[in-house]
């Protein structure tokens, strides 16, 4: 598994990945997004209003935070049901020190007092408005399309993996395209 330690920014950029694909994945909303989780964690008229009268400071990041953690739980679930899942690099699994070190980014952006938009670098604004074409614009990348397989619970990266961890988990969101009805879970199988 990767054992690096990761800049601020790259940690940033897995964020800023995990964070619009966790929000895009919520279902229980009005209007559903991409259905992939039944949370409604995010907008003000759900479960956002809660956490906005708990955590006034930091509802925002809690939001995020705990949408981060359905897909987290969703993506483990799939994982499990497939051989050497240790070895599964998702947008939602790193390794265990990758993924400490997302956490520990994570907790010192919701003690900084700005808000994820000022924060981190999302592809999109995540906000109550959601439009299908702008996430699939904001996931793509124009010049390449990133080529995978399906296995049994997701979609097997065939393309090598990147030396760069913000360029792989760029291609592990753009792998999401073309939407399913259910979370695809793209991933790159690690070498022994």
């Amino acid at each position: 598994m990767l054992t690096e330690t990761l800049n601020d920014s790259t940690l940033d950029a897995i964020l800023a990945f995990q964070m619009t694909v966790a929000w895009a994945g919520e279902g229980n909303c009005e209007p559903k997004r991409l259905n992939w989780w039944r949370t409604d964690l995010i907008d003000l008229a759900g479960g956002g209003c809660l956490l906005q009268d708990l955590l006034p400071k930091t509802y925002q990041w809690a939001s995020l935070e705990a949408v981060r953690e359905a897909a987290i739980q969703q993506d483990w679930q799939i994982r499990q049901n497939m051989a050497e899942p240790d070895r599964l690099l998702t947008l939602f699994f790193w390794g265990f020190v990758i993924d400490e070190q997302l956490d520990d980014q994570l907790l010192k952006h919701k003690h900084s007092g700005q808000s994820p938009a000022e924060t981190l670098p999302l592809p999109l604004a995540l906000g109550t408005h959601f439009a299908l074409q702008d996430l699939q614009a904001a996931l793509n990348i124009p010049t390449q399309t990133i080529g995978f397989q399906v296995a049994p619970g997701g979609r097997e990266i065939v393309d090598q993996m990147p030396v760069s961890r913000e360029l792989c988990a760029r291609n592990l969101a753009a792998a999401l395209l073309p939407f399913a009805d259910h979370y695809p879970m793209p991933f790159y199988r690690l070498g022994s």
